[in-house]
């Protein structure tokens, strides 16, 4: 983190609290082609956007995070994180399957902003299905690109639907020095009111130490007149139970939580789904373990 960053975290009263999963995108520069059928997301985003919500929430800082596979994005995403100290961390894209990686990797991080670089993401819920070794995630070209990620101190984030859960368990597993963050809680399918086999597979995923899970984007996965902590919670609870508050990290979804809730109440809810921790776990859960799994150097205060 540069320094305008961490005085920037250091002036706020008690410990900092991180959205650590939100987007920003400008669709004269590159098209989202995922939006095209939501046209609720068919316009631009920017900071300038999420700023009157952070401030009226007392979100402190955000991680933002890749939304289709380019290169150019994340240049700019890093660029974002140099000229706005609200920006704690960015999880970009590079292609994972490069034999030279490592060698890109550097370029990002000497590039302006670089030292904001926390992670990288694929759109692994868009690759085909395969058997065995033929998912993506466990292609050893791919494999090699986690790896590399360990050895830079950089996590990945996955994006995976439910029924790729299998194949991020065993990806978890091979690669124990590499630390992942699963987003969306696994996409469960709470819209058709089924919790396993998802519930039987977080635990699977809980049970190993290097990975952290986002409490995000629940919301969105919920059908009509289920976007309320009740029909929530029996996701919630695994979640809580199996990794537990310093495994896991808030995340809004902005501005893709916006089809089914604005921010306010994205936010409501997730209170709404934690109101049984303590104060501590909350801080945990509200930032200390964004702050300690990308290593964002957001003060002690959230070091939780």
């Amino acid at each position: 983190m540069t320094t305008d960053h961490a005085e920037a975290a250091e002036g706020v009263a008690g410990p900092p609290r991180v959205d650590a999963h939100h987007h920003v995108w400008d669709l004269s520069v590159r098209d989202q082609p995922w939006t095209r059928d939501l046209p609720v997301l068919r316009r631009d985003f920017t900071m300038t956007d999420l700023a009157p919500q952070l401030d009226a929430h007392g979100i402190d800082a955000t991680v933002v995070v890749e939304t289709v596979d380019s290169a150019d994005e994340t240049v700019e995403l890093l660029r974002l994180y140099a000229h706005d100290t609200r920006v704690a961390g960015v999880v970009g894209w590079a292609e994972l399957s490069a034999p030279d990686l490592a060698a890109t990797l550097d370029r990002l991080r000497a590039a302006e902003g670089g030292t904001g670089l926390v992670g990288l993401r694929h759109q692994v819920q868009l690759e085909p299905p395969g058997a065995a070794e033929g998912d993506w995630l466990l292609r050893p070209d791919v494999a090699a690109g986690l790896d590399v990620l360990g050895d830079r101190g950089l996590v990945f984030d996955l994006i995976v639907t439910a029924a790729q859960l299998p194949s991020a368990i065993e990806a978890v597993r091979r690669h124990a020095g590499t630390s992942f963050v699963l987003d969306h809680a696994g996409k469960p399918p709470i819209a058709a009111g089924a919790i396993e086999p998802w519930a039987t597979r977080i635990a699977e995923l809980a049970a190993l130490p290097n990975v952290a899970v986002k409490f995000s984007g629940l919301l969105t996965e919920a059908g009509d007149g289920q976007r309320d902590a009740e029909h929530l919670l029996p996701y919630a609870r695994p979640l809580l139970e199996e990794f537990g508050a310093r495994r896991l990290m808030f995340g809004s979804d902005w501005p893709v939580c916006t089809l089914a809730a604005d921010y306010g109440h994205t936010l409501s809810i997730t209170a709404a789904l934690l109101e049984t921790l303590d104060d501590a776990d909350r801080a945990a859960v509200y930032g200390g373990t964004a702050n300690r799994w990308y290593g964002l150097a957001l003060g002690s205060g959230a070091a939780a």
